[in-house]
C-alpha cells in the first residue's frame, strides 16, 4: 500500500462494512422466502423492504460523508461506485421478493434455489471483504470468487429461462416468473460490480 502523509477519512470503512452485513441480512431472507408458503411471503417482503430501506440509509450517509471529507481513504468515484452498486443489490432483492408477493407466485421454479445460494455466498463473501478495505489485504480470492459466482449464476439463469419456455408454463405465468428471475440475475451483476470496484480500488492503491 501507498505511504500517505495526509489524514484519511477512516468512517468509510465501518459505513462499508455496515453496508454489505445488511446484504447478508437481506440474502437470508431471500431464503426464508424459498421454504415459506404464500400466507408467510407478505411478512418477509414487509422485512426485506425494511432491510432495503436500512440500505438506502447507509448508502446516504456515505454520499453524505463523501461530500463533507476533504480526504478519503481512496478516490471518490471509487467509493460513490461501491456504495452505489452495494445499494443496487439490496435494491433487486427488495424486488424480486417483492414480485413473488405481487404476483402471488404460488411455486417458483426449480432452480430458483440455486440462483438464491448463489446470492446468499456472494452476500457473505462481500461482508467478509468489505473490512479488508482498511488494509487492502486477502482481497483478491474475494474478487475471483465473486466472478466464478457470477458466471455460475449466468449457467444458473440461462437453465432457468430455458425450463421456463418449454411449454410447461403459460404465457402469463412466463411472464411473471421471467421478470423474478431476471432480477435477481442482476443482484448476481451487481455483486460482480463490487467486487470489479473493490479489484479496482485494490489496484490504485497497490
Amino acid at each position: 500500500m501507498r505511504f500517505r502523509l495526509t489524514p484519511r477519512e477512516t468512517s468509510f470503512y465501518d459505513m462499508f462494512a455496515a453496508s454489505a452485513d445488511n446484504i447478508v441480512t437481506g440474502s437470508k431472507l431471500l431464503m426464508e422466502l424459498l421454504g415459506a408458503d404464500s400466507s408467510a411471503r407478505a411478512e418477509i417482503a414487509e422485512r426485506m423492504r425494511a432491510a432495503e430501506h436500512a440500505g438506502d440509509d447507509a448508502t446516504h450517509a456515505i454520499f453524505h460523508q463523501l461530500n463533507s471529507s476533504f480526504i478519503t481513504p481512496f478516490d471518490r468515484e471509487d467509493i460513490y461506485n461501491l456504495a452505489s452498486s452495494l445499494d443496487d443489490i439490496m435494491d433487486f432483492m427488495e424486488e424480486a421478493v417483492d414480485l413473488v408477493v405481487l404476483y402471488q407466485i404460488e411455486e417458483l421454479p426449480k432452480g430458483v434455489e440455486q440462483q438464491i445460494e448463489v446470492l446468499s455466498r456472494a452476500a457473505e463473501l462481500t461482508a467478509e471483504a468489505m473490512p479488508n478495505l482498511r488494509t487492502m489485504d486477502n482481497l483478491t480470492e474475494y474478487w475471483i470468487e465473486v466472478n466464478r459466482l457470477e458466471n455460475q449464476a449466468d449457467q444458473i439463469h440461462r437453465k432457468l429461462l430455458a425450463h421456463l419456455f418449454n411449454g410447461k408454463y403459460d404465457a402469463i405465468e412466463v411472464m411473471k416468473l421471467k421478470q423474478v428471475v431476471d432480477v435477481l440475475e442482476e443482484a448476481a451483476d451487481a455483486f460482480e460490480h463490487v467486487a470489479n470496484t473493490v479489484e479496482t480500488i485494490a489496484v490504485k492503491e497497490s
